[in-house]
C-alpha cells in the first residue's frame, strides 16, 4: 500500500507541476489539487491509471469527469476566497466541488442525476468526510433560490446560454464562471457589477456534455 501511494504521490506531482505550466498561477488552486486525492473519484479501477493525467475519465451515467487543467482553470477564474458561498451546477463525480471544498469555500453543489447524486453524496460525505459541502438533487437551471444568494456560480457542464436564475442568485460583486454555446462553449466569466449590470470576459474554447433541465429519476445505467 506504501509503494502504491508513493507512486501515485508521484503522479500527482507531475500533475501540479504540468497545470503550473499551463498557466495556473493561483496557489489555493494547486495546494487544492495536492490534497484532494483524485483515483478517489474514479469507480472503475480499469480508469486508475488516468487518475493523475490531464485528460477526462467516464464516470456513472454517462458522464465523464473533466480533465484536471479545466477543473484548475475554472477554479482559478472563481477567484474564491475563504468561506465564499458557492453553488456549482453538475456535481457529477464530486471532484470539482471536493476541490473547491479544499480552497475554503462552502460549496453547495446540484446534481441532476439521482444514481450519480447518491453515489456521490455517499463518496463526499460518508467516505471523504467533507464538511463544507452539501449536494442536492435538482435542476440546474433553477439553481438554489431558497439557499441564494452566492459569492461565487460554477457551471460545469455546457449551457446554451446564461440562465437570468443563475444571475438572480449571484450577490453584487459576485462571480460566475460557464462555458456558454452548442458543442464548443465558451468559457465566461460574468461579473455582477450591480442588481441590473454585469460585466463579461471570455477566455476560450472548451467542450463540457451539455447542460440540461429534466432531472433523471430513474436507473439509466453507468459506464
Amino acid at each position: 500500500m506504501e509503494s502504491t501511494d508513493f507512486v501515485l504521490r508521484g503522479k500527482k506531482l507531475s500533475l501540479i507541476s504540468q497545470l503550473r505550466e499551463q498557466g495556473i498561477s493561483d496557489e489555493n488552486v494547486l495546494h487544492a489539487f495536492e490534497v484532494v486525492e483524485r483515483h478517489r473519484f474514479i469507480e472503475n479501477t480499469i480508469f486508475w491509471d488516468k487518475a493523475y493525467v490531464n485528460c477526462p475519465v467516464p464516470i456513472s451515467c454517462g458522464q465523464t469527469m473533466s480533465q484536471p487543467i479545466t477543473v484548475a482553470f475554472q477554479s482559478q477564474l472563481l477567484k474564491i476566497q475563504k468561506n465564499d458561498k458557492v453553488l456549482e451546477i453538475g456535481t457529477g463525480s464530486g471532484f470539482q466541488a471536493s476541490i473547491l471544498s479544499a480552497m475554503g469555500a462552502n460549496v453547495y453543489s446540484v446534481e441532476r442525476q439521482i444514481e450519480l447524486f447518491r453515489k456521490t453524496r455517499t463518496l463526499l460525505t460518508t467516505e471523504l468526510h467533507i464538511r463544507n459541502l452539501s449536494l442536492f438533487f435538482g435542476d440546474g437551471f433553477k439553481g438554489l433560490p431558497d439557499e441564494a444568494p452566492f459569492d461565487k456560480i460554477i457551471v460545469t457542464c455546457g449551457a446554451p446560454d446564461v440562465p437570468t436564475s443563475l444571475l438572480t442568485q449571484l450577490k453584487v460583486g459576485g462571480i460566475i464562471v460557464i462555458p456558454v454555446g452548442d458543442g464548443v462553449q465558451d468559457m465566461k466569466r460574468i461579473t455582477k457589477v450591480s442588481d441590473f449590470e454585469y460585466q463579461q470576459e471570455s477566455f476560450g474554447e472548451f467542450k463540457f456534455v451539455p447542460m440540461l433541465s429534466s432531472m433523471v429519476k430513474g436507473n439509466k445505467g453507468s459506464f
